[in-house]
């Protein structure tokens, strides 16, 4: 007994000891200059479509206004094609064909309503001379106030798709929902990279029960991928192999397909188109750093890494996309 009171009494005094040696302490964390997001993509046969914004501080707004007002308008935007040199104008939702408006929400990552809602402006040409070619190599060049940005990427040629089906993963002929699943054969030669996405393009039907708002629309306006959506050839180098993808989702959609059971299933039923592209190691290196720190996010155990960018003086990825294009009813 005396031995439990003197443990007991030695816990007291070592708590007592700490609570007394408490002080408090204040960090100044240095703020860290504004730098200039590039998110840009050109494929074969359509214009560049390049949107820009302010990167944030860890303790900056984070409202719809702040991110409102972070997209950068204004700014001088050219991209160099061998000896051509193409001014990229700035079109802003008013302006904007559907087909823009389309593809600003599929490169922000956002619905077209918020495209329209914070009045995400774009840079592009309607020039023929700005329209991709495969196999070229194209630079984007940024000036803005005290910002100069510069990135370069190829427009790989695409990669054919030999084969696409619907499956379920359980292998029951009767179950519903599942994953496309596809069959391609790459190139013999190391350092080749893809990425995936996909586009429902069947229409919600009208006796759907939950989401009511939903009938008789589109199901996907925009190419959405999964997460990963990229990988390269490092395994499979000249190989012919098959690979599955279930379905991505826009971020924050509150839809029921995106929710409970049906989140990352095509359901059968579906016509899908998608979209496989090839890219260059360097775009491939983005979207790998960036879905790894997505995915890690809030793991202890995960290793810090930064988001490999290829533009130099700023942040962000300018992707050339050897885009293949293919449609698959899920049946």
């Amino acid at each position: 007994m005396k031995k439990s009171f003197g443990a007991l009494g030695i816990v007291i005094v070592a708590v007592l000891f700490l609570v007394g040696c408490e002080k408090d302490i204040t960090v100044d964390l240095p703020q860290a200059d504004a730098k200039i997001v590039v998110q840009g993509s050109i494929e074969p046969g359509q214009a560049p479509i390049v949107v820009l914004s302010y990167s944030a501080g860890y303790f900056d707004p984070a409202d719809l206004n702040a991110l409102a007002n972070s997209y950068v308008k204004d700014a001088q935007v050219k991209m160099v094609h061998g000896t051509d040199t193409l001014t990229l104008d700035m079109f802003c939702p008013v302006d904007m064909t559907i087909e823009q408006l389309m593809l600003a929400s599929q490169i922000s990552g956002l619905s077209p309503e918020a495209v329209l809602g914070l009045n995400i402006c774009v840079y592009t040409s309607l020039s023929p001379q700005a329209l991709g070619l495969s196999g070229e190599t194209y630079t984007l060049i940024v000036d803005k106030d005290y910002h100069h940005l510069q990135a370069v990427t190829k427009v790989n040629f695409p990669v054919p798709l030999d084969s696409l089906w619907f499956e379920s993963p359980s292998g029951n002929p009767l179950d519903s929902l599942g994953f496309i699943y596809g069959n391609m054969t790459d190139p013999d030669s190391l350092g080749n990279a893809y990425r995936w996405s996909a586009k429902r393009i069947s229409h919600y039907p009208q006796w759907i029960t939950r989401d009511t708002y939903l009938r008789g629309q589109q199901k996907d306006l925009i190419y959405i991928s999964p997460m990963p959506s990229v990988y390269d050839d490092e395994f499979f180098n000249g190989l012919n192999f098959d690979f599955a993808y279930y379905r991505g989702a826009i971020a924050f959609s509150d839809k029921f397909d995106d929710r409970r059971e049906e989140r990352g299933f095509f359901k059968r039923g579906d016509t899908v188109v998608v979209r496989g592209c090839s890219i260059d190691m360097n775009v491939y290196k983005f979207y790998k750093s960036y879905e790894d720190q997505l995915a890690n996010q809030g793991s202890p155990f995960a290793s810090p890494s930064n988001v490999k960018s290829n533009v130099e003086g700023g942040l962000g990825v300018w992707a050339g996309y050897g885009a293949y294009y293919d449609t698959l009813i899920c049946q």
